[in-house]
């Protein structure tokens, strides 16, 4: 990775030295619909698709190890309030043992495999992923496959892990940054499915039942509505074959073929929990952003990236570079503030979540709201130049290892539709200037009207008026 980024560097600087008409030639090649062929100091993405809609996709580096799921367009917004939390369900019970495996003999082959089996459920995803050695990749994939299309789903293990989800919910209501961004959902995304929890409200979970989580297979869990991704020690054919072997002979039927998503409709609006018992309130406040495919999706996070994250325990302080942080290390605002760009197919949101106390919270506010008011105005070419080496450094970190890339792979082949090249996304970051963010944070910031969820002292924070109206700085 270190090699590619000296290599764009390089490039780079020896753009700048290039007369206009060699750099604009660059620029069109850059532009152009059809990408140039480059060698890079990458492993190649390779993607097959298989007659019936299935797709395969895999980055070989040589491994021992590797890491293989199932990503599959399933969430919480494809449900609707009645069936909320049924994707989350089918995800606890996967592992439940199948019509040729019981829980027990799934349980053993996998420790025997010294391999790892794990599942997640987002708004628009499930992911069902096995980390193994490579030479056991088959034996993972035919898991994988068993667990996906042959799960008994017995009653008496339903029943047991509808009170563990249960249980889980009542864990998750302890933490306050998972309720603030369920609450910030809830109000932002009001009236359509991605305001819906991913978990569910517990009277659904009280009646879901194998019919349901069947009818729920029958209509998602279909080759089109899926990707094999693999990373590792991984050879491409041999896990076309496989996928071939397990899902070739699965066919899309004519309800589950048309499946569209619900529009999102966003709404400027505030919930607020208030519970004076508790210590401090925390936050959450966000405007709509943009999708996946959206072109100012990197202008927005390099902004997010200015922002930035910091909690008063940190090192950074008084003689940080980013404002923010130095103004509320200095006059102790917070307990801590994380921006976040949160994406989704067609919409986002772009904001920040921060912990006050009942003293500090309208202050800091204040100071957040004043400081994205200054990136529409005010920003410069050096601190974008600082957060586009900071943005490309991390997420460098986060591909480090089999399963983020493994992870990557798997959700940009369902947000795109292919394995965007790590230079090709360097590149495009790369090529952002203050003009563009200054442009992108004025469409999208200025003067717009923000979503905000808080629990806690709330009694301090800014009502929503006031919030509204500092969305926009007056000039004297």
């Amino acid at each position: 990775m270190a090699s590619v980024s000296r290599l764009l560097a390089s490039s780079v600087r020896k753009g700048l030295h290039q007369p206009r008409t060699a750099k604009n030639a660059i620029v069109q090649r850059f532009q152009s619909t059809k990408p140039a062929t480059v060698s890079v100091n990458t492993p190649e993405t390779r993607v097959t698709t298989l007659p019936n809609g299935f797709r395969v996709a895999s980055e070989d580096s040589g491994l021992s190890t590797c890491t293989v799921g199932l990503w599959i367009d399933a969430g919480s917004r494809y449900e609707t309030s009645a069936n909320n939390g049924t994707a989350h369900f089918l995800e606890h019970m996967a592992f439940k043992g199948t019509s040729s495996r019981s829980q027990l003999d799934l349980e053993l082959e996998v420790e025997n495999m010294g391999a790892h089996l794990n599942a997640y459920t987002s708004r628009e995803q499930t992911v069902y992923y096995a980390k193994s050695f490579s030479k056991d990749l088959p034996r993972a994939v035919d898991i994988l496959a068993d667990i996906i299309q042959n799960s008994t789903l017995g009653e008496a293990e339903i029943e047991r892990e509808r009170g563990v989800i249960l249980r889980e919910m009542e864990e998750i209501e302890q933490n306050q940054q998972e309720v603030v961004f369920d609450y910030l959902h809830a109000t932002a995304y009001q009236g359509t499915p991605l305001g819906l929890t991913i978990l569910g409200p517990s009277e659904n979970i009280k009646e879901i039942n194998r019919e349901d989580l069947l009818k729920y297979i029958k209509q998602h869990y279909v080759p089109s509505r899926m990707v094999l991704a693999a990373a590792g020690g991984v050879d491409h054919d041999k896990l076309v074959g496989l996928a071939k072997q397990f899902f070739g002979s699965s066919t899309n039927t004519a309800s589950n073929s048309g499946i569209t998503i619900h529009p999102s409709r966003y709404t400027g609006s505030d919930i607020r929990h208030r519970n004076d018992d508790m210590p401090y309130v925390h936050v959450a406040m966000a405007v709509e952003g943009v999708g996946w495919q959206h072109p100012d999706t990197i202008p927005l996070m390099i902004a997010n990236q200015i922002i930035g994250t910091w909690d008063r325990s940190s090192v950074n302080g008084a003689h940080f570079p980013n404002p923010l942080v130095r103004r509320m290390a200095k006059e102790g605002l917070c307990v801590n503030f994380q921006s976040f760009n949160t994406l989704y197919t067609d919409t986002g949101l772009w904001g920040i979540y921060y912990v006050s106390d009942n003293d500090n919270v309208h202050d800091c506010t204040v100071r957040i709201q004043d400081e994205w008011m200054r990136l529409c105005t005010d920003l410069t070419e050096f601190e974008v130049s600082r957060a586009k080496n900071t943005l490309l450094t991390n997420m460098a970190l986060m591909l480090d290892g089999t399963t983020p890339i493994c992870e990557d792979i798997g959700r940009q082949m369902l947000c795109y539709g292919r394995r965007i090249p790590w230079p090709e996304m360097a590149q495009r970051i790369l090529s952002i200037n203050a003009t563009e963010v200054r442009k992108a944070m004025n469409k999208y910031v200025w003067d717009c009207c923000p979503a905000v969820a808080s629990i806690g002292p709330t009694e301090a924070l800014p009502d929503y008026a006031n919030i509204r109206a500092k969305m926009y700085k007056v000039f004297q």
